[in-house]
């Protein structure tokens, strides 16, 4: 009895292995797609990378009638698509937040550039001193809106690039008005005794 049982396991198992598993290699291939709709190309791709080689080899390994390693490789792109699936939502909501606080902490920033700016201008600031800040602040304003668009459209890696020193070159800026307007300031008659 225990040798018919053992004759009959082995037999399943191994026809279990006679045909491809087109069911696992399907549904791999949609947990890919699902994946790649959640952004993981983009904000998990070591994990998306992961499960599209282990679909690749799937794909050998039925070329090869292995089918055997064809559904352990079908089973594991599942898998891993899967995770980047779940690290790509997770990163996703991480860099939104970190776009968002940059973008609140340069609107911050903008604040103050305006404000030293109309200082400047009262103060007689040098007017190169002036035209150099006001190139910066273009430059960084054309950052600022696209990043804006880029989170608008709901990219936020997109933004995040974007938004890629806008805060160093902002507080360099600031920083270049202060000194040119405390002299200018110096420079000023001050009031009348």
């Amino acid at each position: 009895m225990r040798v018919l049982c053992a004759c009959l396991l082995a037999a399943c198992l191994t026809s279990g292995c006679e045909q491809p598993p087109n069911k696992e290699i399907d549904q791999a291939q949609g947990a890919i797609d699902a994946a790649r709709a959640a952004g993981a190309e983009q904000y998990a791709g070591t994990e998306f990378t992961a499960a599209t080689t282990a679909m690749t080899r799937a794909i050998e390994a039925v070329a090869a009638n292995d089918y055997r390693m064809a559904l352990n490789h079908a089973l594991e792109s599942r898998t891993q698509a899967q995770n980047a699936a779940r690290a790509a939502a997770e990163n996703r909501a991480r860099v939104r937040g970190e776009v968002e606080r940059t973008m609140a902490e340069i609107a911050s920033l903008l604040a103050q550039a305006d404000a030293r700016f109309a200082t400047a201008r009262r103060a007689r600031v040098p007017r190169q001193a002036q035209r150099t800040a006001a190139r910066t602040l273009t430059e960084i304003n054309a950052s600022v809106q696209e990043a804006r668009a880029a989170t608008k459209a709901g990219d936020y890696a997109a933004a995040q690039a974007a938004l890629q020193g806008v805060m160093d070159r902002t507080e360099k800026m600031l920083a270049s008005l202060s000194p040119a307007t405390s002299a200018a300031r110096g420079r000023s008659p001050g009031p009348r005794k």
